[in-house]
C-alpha cells in the first residue's frame, strides 16, 4: 500500500464517520462514499480499519493516563478516564463499531481483544490469565463504564505531573 492509498483510505474512513454521525446505528454509508468500494473489499474491511483507528485512540489515552501519574495512579481510575476521554472525542466512531459488532465476526474478535486490553490496563486481570476470562472481565468493566455516571475526576497525586499540566497550556 502506498502512502497515497493509506491517506485515501483514511479520508474514506473519516467521511464514513462524518456521514454516520446522522445516525450511527444505521447501516454504514459504504456505497455513498466515493472510493469506498475501490479501497475496501467490503463493509467488514472498512469496519476493521475503523476499529484500528479506535484502538489507536484508546491505547494512546490508556498509555497517557497510566504513565502520566506514575506509580501513584489507581489503574481502574486511569483506565476509566482514558476510555471516557476516547469516547468523548470519538463518540460516533464508538457508536458505529458497537452497532456493527454482531454483524461481523472479525470485528467482534477485535472488540474482544480491546476488552482484554482494557481489563489488563485497569489491573483487573493479568495477561497470562485465560483469554475468555479476561474478555468477560473486560466486558463487565466496559459495561460499567458505559452505564455508570461519570464521577468527578481525581486530582493528580504526582506534583510534577500537576505542574506539567499547568505549564502545557502556556507553551
Amino acid at each position: 500500500m502506498s502512502w497515497t492509498d493509506f491517506h485515501r483510505r483514511r479520508e474514506i474512513c473519516d467521511e464514513v464517520i462524518r456521514q454516520a454521525a446522522r445516525d450511527p446505528r444505521a447501516p454504514l454509508p459504504f456505497a455513498e462514499v466515493p472510493g469506498a468500494r475501490e479501497y475496501f473489499c467490503g463493509e467488514e474491511e472498512l469496519l476493521l480499519a475503523l476499529h484500528y483507528q479506535w484502538a489507536q485512540v484508546l491505547s494512546g489515552h490508556l498509555r497517557t493516563e497510566l504513565t502520566e501519574l506514575g506509580g501513584d495512579t489507581d489503574r481502574v481510575d486511569a483506565a476509566t478516564r482514558a476510555w471516557r476521554k476516547a469516547v468523548a472525542r470519538h463518540t460516533t466512531l464508538r457508536e458505529v463499531l458497537d452497532a456493527n459488532l454482531e454483524r461481523h465476526p472479525a470485528l467482534r474478535a477485535r472488540h474482544e481483544a480491546e476488552l482484554r486490553m482494557l481489563a489488563v490496563a485497569a489491573g483487573l486481570a493479568g495477561p497470562a490469565e485465560p483469554a475468555d476470562e479476561v474478555t468477560r472481565i473486560g466486558a463487565a468493566f466496559a459495561a460499567l463504564l458505559r452505564h455508570a455516571p461519570a464521577l468527578e475526576p481525581a486530582k493528580p497525586r504526582n506534583r510534577v505531573s500537576a505542574l506539567l499540566r499547568m505549564l502545557v497550556p502556556s507553551a
